[in-house]
């Protein structure tokens, strides 16, 4: 089939935000999936000549070459996990934090880059649960193909056949697979109750409140809204807390150093909410310090995961100060 380039973007460009999804949650890495997307749209430009839309459509011709184009990136990479995949939380809240250098961390995936239409399939999946960075997360704890036929088969709604012919296997190869990735996703404590979210309002609140305890320093306001298991994780550091007392003694620690010098501005990532923490320096201005991504139960915050890293500052586009003005 002959096509002109301008002909081939217009055809590609409604499902550019989906494919981007998709390697992200094979990947787990933002950076990556954007030049794997590329990847694969190179390599549909250079075969287009050979597409059949008899055999397929062009969505699911687009997903066969970027999973494929994926599943060769990951034989060479390391799963990135957050800390609470890396071993057991951490007693001493007064202790050192250690820095994983050599981790290849799991990235936050900025809200922005879902679009705004409410029928687009990277949008479904997020207001669905499938894109949470707990589930992210889990995926990293499976093999490549597990989580290939994961994603293909509960995310996707591929049939078993559709995915036994990506990978070259049977559908009972599929199936057993599945069946695999779901137990390891279970033994890792992921579950429908992990991926759902509140309603938007109910969540929102919650966490309005726990920003305006944060704002103030207020650590009685805020242990009160978070869950009695509550886990605080905090990548590119190995120390982890779980429970509300390990997670009110880190935030005392904290508070302790920062003062009420503290700003949170909404945003949101994973389709869950979100906040840029920013702390006041000497100088009375207030510079970004971390990006907060909040998991919340229809009463509390049950998980914060806080990102330390200027490659994800960059991805959410936050700003490096905030006005005087705020202070």
């Amino acid at each position: 089939m002959t096509i002109t380039s301008a002909e081939f973007e217009s055809r590609i460009k409604p499902f550019r935000r989906e494919l981007l999804v998709h390697c992200y949650q094979l990947l787990g890495s933002v950076h990556d999936a954007e030049d794997l997307v590329q990847e694969t749209l190179l390599r549909a430009w250079r075969a287009f000549d050979r597409y059949d839309d008899r055999r397929a459509s062009l969505r699911t011709w687009l997903y066969r070459i970027a999973t494929n184009v994926c599943l060769t990136a990951l034989e060479k990479r390391k799963r990135r996990p957050l800390p609470s995949g890396l071993g057991g939380p951490s007693e001493d809240a007064e202790g050192p934090l250690i820095r994983g250098r050599e981790v290849p961390w799991l990235q936050p995936f900025p809200d922005r880059l879902l679009g705004t239409e409410r029928n687009d399939p990277a949008m479904i999946l997020a207001a669905r649960g499938r894109l949470r960075l707990a589930l992210v997360a889990a995926m990293q704890f499976l093999p490549a193909r597990q989580r290939a036929v994961l994603i293909l088969r509960d995310v996707l709604d591929w049939s078993a056949a559709e995915v036994a012919d990506l990978l070259g296997t049977s559908s009972a190869a599929v199936n057993s697979a599945l069946q695999r990735a779901r137990a390891r996703l279970a033994e890792v404590g992921v579950g429908e109750e992990q991926i759902t979210e509140p309603a938007d309002r109910a969540g929102r609140a919650i966490i309005d409140q726990y920003v305006a305890a944060f704002e103030h320093a207020d650590l009685v306001a805020l242990k009160r809204l978070l869950t009695a298991d509550a886990v605080l994780e905090m990548p590119p550091f190995l120390n982890w807390f779980a429970g509300r007392e390990a997670y009110g003694r880190f935030m005392s620690r904290f508070f302790g150093m920062r003062g009420t010098g503290l700003r949170m501005i909404p945003t949101a990532a994973n389709g869950q909410p979100a906040g840029a923490a920013y702390v006041r320096d000497q100088e009375g201005i207030f510079r970004l310090h971390t990006l907060q991504v909040f998991s919340v139960t229809a009463a509390a915050v049950s998980r914060n995961t806080v990102f330390q890293d200027a490659e994800v500052f960059a991805l959410f586009q936050l700003p490096a100060t905030l006005p005087m003005a705020t202070g």
